[in-house]
């Protein structure tokens, strides 16, 4: 009985995709995020479950996939161009307390304090227009980041590699501490504004789709997508209401 049980949970074992396997990475401050699938993902697109915990619920995070430049380094840019109205599914915002603007677009914490939870369906893809993470030397991972309310606070920055087809994606840490890599430099994921790639974005919600949008941005167009964010929220909160 016991050499049929072996034999049994081996084939269960081998039944399993390598490429199934999913990932974890710890943050600075203890938080824990993890992917649904972090390696073999089709390079034109698939949906992974990103679920995180142990995060700071004052501060709001960006969810997104980007090129990670190292311990730092804010990851940037990322795939999958500006979202502004939310609903690309290629980058998710969690906050509690968003600005104005942001509210309706910005998904609350599950939790309190440093207990935040959050559970979002994310779009991963290998390349854009700018960014291509299937170049040598290029990382990409599934990374959480402090909105545009907290400028470059690193705190919260917490990277899980993926890889596509049939790679092993690249082990990292809270540190960030995997390879250094550019990809479309001074581009944003979407062909937007010059990024300088060690700032968050101070704009409102200027990086709610890329996260790659950042204080090279002009003044000139960050007031433009603030103003379109909020004209766009306006009108669909007055939907609803209507």
């Amino acid at each position: 009985m016991l050499v049929l049980a072996g034999v049994s949970a081996l084939l269960l074992s081998a039944a399993v995709p390598a490429s199934a396997a999913s990932g974890t990475a710890t943050g600075p401050e203890g938080q824990k995020l993890t992917v649904s699938k972090s390696s073999g993902l089709a390079a034109d697109g698939e949906t992974v479950t990103v679920t995180g915990s142990g995060y700071n619920t004052a501060k709001g995070v960006y969810v997104a996939f980007c090129v990670d430049n190292g311990a730092g380094k804010t990851p940037t840019p990322c795939v999958g161009g500006v979202d502004m109205s939310g609903e690309s599914g290629a980058s998710a915002w969690i906050s509690s307390n968003p600005p104005s603007y942001g509210e309706g677009l910005a998904k609350p914490y599950e939790g309190s304090g440093h207990k935040g939870s959050f559970s979002v369906r994310l779009k991963v893809r290998a390349k854009d227009a700018n960014t291509d993470c299937t170049r040598s030397g290029v990382t990409c991972a599934v990374i959480t980041r402090n909105d545009h309310t907290r400028g470059g606070d690193q705190s919260q920055t917490v990277r899980v590699p993926v890889a596509f087809g049939g790679g092993d994606a690249v082990a990292g840490d809270a540190s960030g501490a995997t390879p250094t890599a550019t990809a479309g430099a001074g581009t944003t994921g979407g062909g937007g504004a010059a990024d300088t790639g060690d700032q968050a974005s101070d704009g409102p919600l200027a990086s709610t789709g890329s996260v790659a949008l950042t204080a090279g941005a002009t003044a000139a167009g960050l007031v433009a997508a603030g103003t379109g964010t909020w004209l766009w929220a306006r009108r669909r909160r007055t939907a609803d209401t209507g």
